[in-house]
């Protein structure tokens, strides 16, 4: 069985140090950044060569790709999409558009999964690390919107990974460079930030935050909190599919990165994320990670059996006129 983890890749294609990892270690599967992307052409054959050498037609390739400033494919040959704080204006129909659009492009690379959408509640005076990526501050139109696009995506053959469980908006602190504390009640979660993600939680991928949430764990943050992971997103939101850790390259966390992953998994995280490391870090924190078993096992089994190609009949290019001008309004 394939571990525990998504990994990456240095570059454009990969070195043969890293082919003998990946075919040694088995990650479950990959997520590409901007320095691994050239033009179609190359990045569908690091697609392919990454199936290969793991020896796994469905092994997951992930990638960061929202719309606006979290994308990862862009220009000149993809879309970059738009923020999702500009989709709003569109409404539910642009939602769903701007998720088709992107899957469009993401599926003729065979990447299959998008960590988006982000399902955090865009709210006055917080760290702007969230800011234009969520779609509202309202939950019901963060709901209503992520669900749009999340079947946009669907559509065009592309899973979603809702993040960031169980609500990033409240923080005053980029977890890239320190560990978010947020001191809400958690009556004011359950009513607000909540909602989303128990509204999505059908969705067959989740990311779980580097956040401290003060009233139901104040020690640990989400990715490593068994209250978090077990009691509020398994429990109480009902999140039955596979629940992957942010990065735990940031620097919200600390100590040595296996530690971290062990830790992550401890509490009940299926997949770790780890990323941006040389190769003898992700090497050692492949060998920490168990391999997928009992019920993360199965939960991954089941989001691959969700998957299904894209369906037929999409033009892009009349998508998008009709996407503007809901965006552009009256």
């Amino acid at each position: 069985m394939p571990r525990a983890l998504i990994t990456d890749i240095a570059g454009t294609c990969i070195t043969a140090p890293e082919r003998s990892f990946l075919r040694a270690l088995d990650p479950l599967g990959i997520i590409l950044f901007r320095r691994n992307i050239s033009d179609p052409a190359q990045v569908g054959d690091l697609v392919d060569s990454f199936r290969d050498i793991v020896r796994r037609s469905d092994a997951p390739v992930m990638i960061d790709q929202e719309g606006g400033r979290v994308a990862r494919l862009g220009e000149p040959h993809w879309w970059s999409g738009l923020p999702p704080a500009t989709i709003a204006r569109g409404g539910e129909r642009a939602a769903r558009l701007a998720g088709r659009l992107l899957a469009h492009d993401m599926s003729a690379l065979g990447i299959d999964v998008t960590c988006a959408p982000s399902l955090d509640l865009r709210l006055a005076g917080m760290n702007e690390v969230i800011g234009d990526r969520a779609f509202s501050h309202d939950p019901d139109s963060v709901s209503d919107l992520g669900a749009a696009f999340v079947d946009g995506l669907g559509a065009g053959g592309v899973q979603a990974m809702i993040k960031h469980m169980p609500g990033h908006g409240r923080v005053n602190e980029d977890p890239h460079h320190r560990l978010p504390r947020v001191d809400a009640g958690l009556a004011v979660l359950r009513e607000q930030d909540f909602i989303p993600f128990r509204r999505l939680a059908g969705c067959p991928f989740g990311m779980v935050a580097h956040v401290v949430y003060t009233a139901i764990d104040d020690r640990n943050p989400a990715s490593a909190s068994p209250e978090v992971v077990r009691r509020i997103i398994r429990g109480e939101l009902g999140f039955a599919g596979v629940l992957v850790s942010d990065a735990i390259d940031m620097e919200a966390l600390s100590g040595p990165h296996e530690a971290r992953a062990r830790s992550c998994i401890a509490a009940g995280v299926d997949v770790v994320m780890h990323c941006n490391q040389p190769l003898d870090v992700r090497e050692r924190v492949a060998v920490a990670m168990p391999e997928l078993a009992d019920g993360a096992l199965e939960r991954v089994m089941r989001a691959a059996a969700m998957r299904r190609p894209p369906q037929p009949g999409f033009d892009p290019d009349s998508a998008r006129a009709e996407l503007e001008h809901l965006v552009a309004g009256p």
